[in-house]
């Protein structure tokens, strides 16, 4: 396997967040209302998983982030037929803040948009895993995470790229994919039978899905990179190891990506590394390759090759070219302090 190591220097030095604390949630809710007003325009996926069963969390919502201090413009359900028509309606407004409600792919299309224009992104967790959110530090409870924003500073991170499409947290190959296609269509239901379905599912997907051929290529490799693999996922900048902490990355401006490639994928073996993860130390397995590189070049027979970009999915033409724009989002994350 092909080794790549970067350059160091101020330009590579990440920005870390660190886990929130009790003192830290308590401190949101005595947040000063006394703070100058910010102007920006909200949008919320009203198909989003959290907003199920809660009719009275938009209100909530909006209340609390206007005791934030934010001037808020609303984006209604009724402005468009989609949440595609909703994003463009938000994004024609000349608020310097977006705040966007949803999971890590709604959030992933909008953040796309804002990339190097000048204008803020701010995260409401709404969806199911809520990646970038966690991230950054941010509470899980969507009230609690708009009294963050309040006191919430601007921070530049990373916007990773495949053939042009944006990813924030994760792009992944192989298997996953499949399984997540099942998810996405029983996600809506809160039933034993549902999940059931997508477990049934899951382990058919584990049984009979061949693996995928592929050659990866990196700038400074002497050779290609051949391999057989089930699973692929390249991140926007690398995972933490630690107990209890499942696919966490404590720096989101580090400036590289890490191409994970799994020797295998099996029924066992899925338990066995969710296991690791929560022991953290998942790392040191040997059926787990790690590279770390600026950019990544990967090749397949396969004319095109289905991609899920932080949970939602693309059919990419082959060759996938991914690279990584560093700093290129601005988005609203609580201070380093607040974090602690």
């Amino acid at each position: 396997m092909p080794s790549f190591r970067l350059p160091t220097g101020p330009a590579a030095q990440p920005w870390c967040t660190a886990p929130r604390s009790a003192a830290r949630e308590q401190g949101i809710k005595a947040l000063d209302v006394r703070r100058p007003t910010k102007r920006a325009v909200l949008v919320m996926n009203g198909r989003a998983g959290t907003l199920a069963g809660r009719p009275e969390l938009p209100r909530l919502i909006l209340d609390a982030l206007r005791t934030a201090g934010f001037d808020l413009t609303v984006i209604a359900e009724d402005a468009a037929p989609d949440m595609g028509g909703r994003v463009e309606a938000a994004i024609a407004t000349d608020a310097p803040v977006i705040i966007v409600g949803g999971g890590d792919g709604t959030i992933r299309s909008v953040g796309a948009r804002l990339a190097e224009s000048g204008r803020t992104l701010a995260v409401l967790p709404l969806g199911t895993l809520n990646l970038l959110a966690r991230d950054l530090g941010m509470p899980l409870d969507p009230v609690e995470a708009a009294l963050a924003l309040g006191r919430s500073e601007p921070r530049a991170i990373d916007v990773g790229e495949v053939n042009g499409e944006a990813f924030f947290c994760q792009s992944v190959i192989g298997l996953p994919n499949t399984i997540n296609r099942y998810r996405e269509l029983h996600r809506r239901e809160k039933s034993w039978r549902s999940l059931l379905r997508v477990f049934a599912a899951a382990i058919r997907t584990l049984l009979r899905q061949r693996p995928h051929r592929l050659m990866i290529n990196a700038p400074g490799w002497h050779k290609p990179w051949r391999i057989w693999t089930r699973a692929l996922s390249v991140v926007n900048n690398d995972y933490e190891e630690g107990t209890g902490r499942m696919f966490h990355r404590p720096c989101l401006d580090g400036g590289a990506l890490h191409l994970y490639v799994s020797r295998r994928f099996s029924i066992g073996w899925s338990a066995k590394m969710l296991l690791s993860m929560a022991l953290g130390m998942w790392k040191r397995s040997r059926e787990i390759e790690i590279v770390s590189g600026p950019a990544f070049i990967i090749r397949s027979r396969r004319k095109s090759l289905r991609v899920m970009n932080d949970g939602e999915a693309f059919i990419l033409r082959t060759p996938l070219q991914y690279a990584i724009r560093p700093r290129a989002l601005t988005v609203l994350a609580p201070p380093p302090a607040a974090a602690g």
